[in-house]
């Protein structure tokens, strides 16, 4: 006798676990009280699979390479990080913590795109009243733009089917759910089988789709940690001190992850950063204080002037530790030990403050030497000079490494009025030299360079020469 498909079976709420029968707790999670009971095989789903036809395998020379269309939005800064535009038929997820604008930048991403293509924003957080009204406070043109407050999987999938939108925006992704997964939305079982729905739907139909997804007090996705591998793009949206936006791509199928989006925050949402070269850089009269040096960094396809602040002060109970929560902590702590080994200046005993001004986190190696120089200054008390910038690698032997695209950071330098340079002796792919570029060959001689004329006043500065 052929068994029943449709048999009843019990899956738990928290992760998914089926059983023949029920139990109080389930074997997998060892929670208690989470079993529901459903089909083994859902309707819809037999009826998906029964429609799909057979596939066979193929050559991979015999596929066609494409680039696929990619839709431009009215927002630059989103299309520079997403590679070019949005890519038809990508999922996407944003993340950011609460409050820093993801709903504003989605909700005028829908807006300047539903001129042009059918849009739908999902909303299972607000009203479609509330959206509106932020909407006309931004002055957002929504005459074109769906709202569909829901966050009933099924009762979506009815929507998607009779709009037929070529862009979708699901805020938030924690919001929707299934009746046959469970009535509690947020759970890992109800995120992937929502997200995969969603996603199946949007590579079928050719639509892309923006996922919005929670962080944890830690600043990692919360939930949808666990769809990262389901989608194409993942987008972080982080902030500095004041109202400056960061927008960065830690996962892209369709283009480069080093390029980063400048937004700030106002009255009417979010407006791009159109020229960013001096917007980290602290306006003062006056020499630089000790342990700030300002540097060019390269961020995607863009040179961005930044000022490293470094301090230190004598341990506390004898133990030394790092804070920097803007360059990695290992960085500043190898950094360090190579002033420690060739320029005789022992940290060992000291804890060590590392920050950016204006917020931004660094990852690049162009800013090894500007922090050796800033640890320095701090160390000594001896001021960086400042019309000076610099900028290389620095390896374990204290030798200065050649940085890509030196001589963009170098225009970048004397354009915002930086007379010298203090970089290595051979800047890599370029050969032709520069005026203001001042060589060192290690971290001791750049040092000396840089310092040496503050111990001797007697001499010439050769960085004010």
């Amino acid at each position: 006798m052929a068994k029943d498909k449709n048999r009843p079976v019990f899956t738990c709420r928290g992760c998914g676990h089926t059983q023949p029968k029920w139990m109080g707790r389930c074997p997998s999670c060892g929670e208690w009280n989470t079993f529901i009971e459903g089909e083994a095989v859902r309707k819809t789903g037999a009826a998906r699979d029964a429609a799909k036809i057979p596939k066979e395998a193929v050559l991979l020379s015999s596929v066609e390479a494409s680039e696929g269309i990619r839709l431009g939005s009215t927002l630059t800064e989103l299309d520079r990080v997403l590679g070019g535009g949005i890519v038809r038929g990508s999922t996407i997820l944003v993340g950011g913590e609460p409050g820093i604008g993801k709903s504003t930048l989605m909700l005028q991403t829908a807006a300047g795109l539903g001129m042009r293509y059918r849009t739908l924003y999902l909303s299972g957080e607000e009203s479609p009243g509330q959206i509106r009204r932020r909407a006309d406070r931004l002055g957002l043109d929504s005459k074109n733009l769906h709202i569909f407050a829901e966050t009933e999987l099924s009762l979506v999938d009815g929507c998607l089917r009779r709009l037929d939108p070529e862009l979708l925006i699901v805020d938030s992704i924690q919001t929707l759910h299934s009746p046959d997964l469970g009535a509690v939305p947020g759970t890992i079982n109800q995120i992937k089988f929502c997200c995969h729905e969603i996603a199946e739907w949007a590579r079928q139909r050719g639509a892309s789709v923006f996922f919005i997804g929670h962080v944890t007090k830690e600043g990692a996705i919360a939930g949808p940690k666990i769809i990262e591998h389901m989608v194409d793009t993942v987008l972080y949206f982080d902030q500095s001190g004041g109202d400056i936006r960061f927008l960065r791509a830690a996962k892209n199928r369709f283009g480069s992850v080093d390029e980063i989006g400048l937004f700030s925050m106002g009255e009417k949402g979010l407006a791009q950063v159109a020229d960013p070269s001096a917007l980290f850089l602290v306006e003062r009269e006056g020499s630089l204080p000790p342990g700030v040096v300002p540097a060019p960094v390269y961020e995607g396809s863009r040179v961005l002037l930044v000022e490293i602040q470094a301090l230190t002060v004598p341990a506390k109970g004898g133990l030394s530790r790092v804070y920097s929560d803007r360059i990695d902590p290992g960085r500043v702590s190898r950094i360090a030990a190579v002033l420690e080994k060739h320029a005789s200046l022992r940290f060992s005993d000291q804890d060590v403050y590392v920050n950016v001004a204006g917020g931004i986190r660094l990852t690049e190696v162009g800013i090894e030497l500007p922090l050796a120089m800033a640890l320095y200054s701090a160390r000594t008390g001896l001021c960086f000079p400042g019309n000076t910038t610099v900028s290389g690698e620095v390896s374990l032997a204290g030798e200065i490494r050649p940085v890509p695209h030196f001589r963009r950071r170098l225009r970048a330098a004397a354009e915002m009025g930086f007379t010298a340079f203090i970089g290595p002796e051979k800047p890599g792919d370029e050969e032709d030299a520069a005026e203001g570029w001042i060589r060192a060959a290690s971290v001791t001689q750049s040092i000396q360079k840089v310092f040496a004329p503050q111990k001797n006043s007697g001499e010439r500065a050769e960085v004010n020469s």
